[in-house]
């Protein structure tokens, strides 16, 4: 980059979140904001979590739940994501997940020799949810919430959002990987793509938006001997089959972008087409490594300070 920048990097959320300002200056307050912000989110979103929102309306399918209206916004957007997407990006595949075995905390998760039989909620059992501004949620029964397809990038166009109101400078936020560019001052920021934080990285240049990586390389797990991965296609239950390992795009906000991503690694074979008639740009890493290109993907950089997208 042709600026120096200050950095900031914690665990929140069961993830690595990484703060980039350009006024070293503000790196505290961008600190602070973000972790205030993933504390609400993990505080209402959780699935992991007893005492959260989400949790008590997966406790109670099928009636009202009065919840933080920080929720009903979360699930307002999952659920857009799910129109845009006719259902492949689903907020419903909480119980699908449960039975996969991914059923706590990932980093907490131990390998079991069963395996439960796996219900789909249905492609279109999204729009049977019912949200009330004024902070209640209903979800259809027999059915949980899981925000994981959306919930990372929506935090981290919540933090860019507070950072363009309290920040002067332009300043980056990654949550897992999902990116967001607040304050865009015409300089770009260098982002290193890679499908896991030990794995060499692509540099892109990218001074605007949003970026977000979906891989089905990183959240893995064994059940009754056959391995796993977190990205559900909504249209069996089962995780997506692994034509495309990692797929990185780009969005006028995060949640644009992994909204791209994660439906693309459930489409298949049809991602590319299905990208371009949207004219997202998008990098493709397919199961045996061959990457391809969608759209005005930015052109690969030499190295330099980075901020990582890396599900």
């Amino acid at each position: 980059m042709s600026r120096t920048h200050s950095v900031a990097t914690f665990r929140a959320i069961g993830t690595t979140v990484y703060v980039g300002v350009r006024d070293a200056a503000e790196l505290r307050l961008a600190r602070r904001i973000a972790a205030e912000t993933l504390v609400d989110v993990d505080e209402v979103c959780s699935r992991f979590r007893a005492d959260s929102d989400l949790s008590r309306v997966n406790a109670s399918p099928g009636r009202w739940v009065e919840v933080d209206p920080l929720l009903v916004t979360a699930v307002e957007i999952a659920v857009d994501a799910a129109r845009q997407t006719e259902g492949l990006v689903h907020p419903l595949l909480g119980r699908p997940l449960v039975q996969l075995g991914y059923d706590q905390d990932f980093d907490e998760l131990v390998e079991v020799e069963h395996q439960y039989p796996v219900e789909t909620p249905g492609i279109n059992a999204w729009r049977q949810i019912a949200l009330d501004r004024s902070g209640r949620v209903r979800i259809p029964v027999c059915t949980a919430l899981d925000l994981g397809a959306t919930g990372k990038a929506w935090a981290a166009d919540l933090v860019a959002t507070a950072y363009e109101r309290n920040l002067c400078g332009s300043a980056v936020i990654s949550v897992g990987g999902d990116l967001r560019i607040a304050n865009p001052d015409g300089t770009p920021w260098t982002v290193a793509v890679s499908e896991r934080p030990d794995a060499e990285p692509t540099l892109v240049r990218l001074d605007s938006g949003g970026m977000a990586t979906s891989s089905t390389q990183v959240r893995r797990w064994t059940r009754a001997g056959t391995r796993r991965h977190h990205v559900i296609d909504p249209r069996t239950g089962l995780p997506a089959t692994e034509r495309w390992r990692t797929v990185t795009a780009t969005g006028p906000t995060c949640i644009a972008a992994n909204t791209a991503s994660t439906a693309a690694i459930v489409l298949g074979d049809a991602a590319p087409e299905w990208l371009a008639g949207r004219s997202v740009s998008a990098r493709l890493v397919a199961h045996d490594g061959a990457v391809r290109p969608v759209g005005a993907w930015p052109a690969e950089v030499a190295s330099a300070a980075t901020t990582r997208s890396v599900a």
